[in-house]
């Protein structure tokens, strides 16, 4: 086998394992429908709303009741949310969201949930800001 071949498998390898780790369930992770997503964050207590976009993406439509700790800071703010809480993560697509729900399980996060589809598949009201 020569260099180039080997390297070429070595690619291969690398993206099919890409490919799995984000795109296979996250153990322990809740993945909800809209109309499920919207009954749970319309409780009144016990239930903690978070948006894992950024800022400015926060700012353009959120789900009224969310809190926004985007998944770039979600290590050094993971203290922000109370384990005892439900959580429910959302992003753009459901793909930061599903990141998030990995990074909340290895702190020890136990009832998360996300939204499939992410707030593109919100039907609910968005606040601005």
């Amino acid at each position: 086998m020569d260099f180039v071949m080997i390297l070429l498998v070595a690619s291969y390898a690398l993206l099919a394992y890409f490919l799995t780790v984000r795109f296979m369930p996250v153990k322990g992770l809740q993945t909800i429908n809209a109309e499920q997503f919207q009954e749970k964050a319309s409780k009144r207590s016990g239930v903690l709303v978070v948006d894992v976009r950024e800022p400015h993406e926060y700012k353009n439509g959120h789900i009224p009741s969310a809190i926004n700790i985007p998944l770039s800071q979600l290590n050094s703010r993971v203290k922000e949310i109370s384990p005892k809480n439900e959580v429910l993560l959302y992003c753009r697509t459901g793909i930061r969201s599903k990141q998030a729900g990995r990074i909340l399980r290895r702190h020890g996060y136990t009832n998360l949930s996300h939204l499939r589809g992410g707030i593109a598949a919100w039907k609910g009201k968005l606040k601005s800001r």
